[in-house]
């Protein structure tokens, strides 16, 4: 037993499912190490991709190419450092050609992107009402703020560092200092207006 590595998960991928593997020995294969982050960030990159103002089925596209990306990234051995930066630095900028070739820009929080659990279950409806406001109302103003601003906020809502997102968005540490400042402070006054 101190030849094999006990797995808690593993899957192997075969044709769009996943089907519950067994112990095996050894290092945890390459496939099953693509799937596991799959898995892992998969919809934090489809929400990323999707606020960059991608239609829902070209952000399942950019998925599907940053993973298989990844996959060939991995087996021909490049560094496997930062590999959440990387697949959202990858997913990034898919998605920047993709919305310049389709030259045309969609609203960025689909409605098929909603949470799918409520605002709270213990909410009155004229309560729960007020909230989906009070939403909708942050999300106008997270959308008129510029591009790189927007993009900054994403990635940090979508918990990646600063450094990361400074690689992403090839800009400094300072400079996502400044704007998730920038930004927060415009949120703050836009939650401060509407109490």
């Amino acid at each position: 037993s101190s030849n094999f590595e006990i797995l808690s998960f593993l899957c192997i991928s075969r044709g769009g499912y996943l089907l519950p593997g067994m112990l095996v020995p050894g290092p945890v294969p390459l496939e099953h190490e693509v799937v596991h982050l799959f898995t892992e960030l998969r919809n934090p990159l489809l929400r990323y991709v999707s606020g960059l103002g991608l239609p829902s089925a070209d952000g399942e596209e950019i998925v599907q190419e940053v993973f298989l990306a990844l996959f060939q990234h991995l087996r021909q051995g490049k560094p496997r450092t930062n590999l959440k930066g990387w697949v959202f630095r990858v997913g990034h900028n898919l998605a920047l050609k993709r919305r310049m070739r389709n030259g045309r820009y969609e609203r960025s929080y689909a409605a098929d992107l909603e949470p799918s659990e409520p605002l709270a279950p213990d909410l009155n409806p004229e309560e729960h009402f007020a909230g989906i406001q009070h939403r909708e109302k942050l999300l106008a103003m997270i959308e008129t703020l510029p591009e790189l601003d927007r993009c900054c906020l994403y990635l940090r809502a979508e918990g990646l560092r600063y450094r990361q997102i400074a690689e992403i968005l090839e800009i400094s540490l300072g400079g996502v200092a400044e704007l998730l400042g920038r930004t927060l402070a415009r949120l703050h006054r836009v939650e401060g207006y509407s109490r």
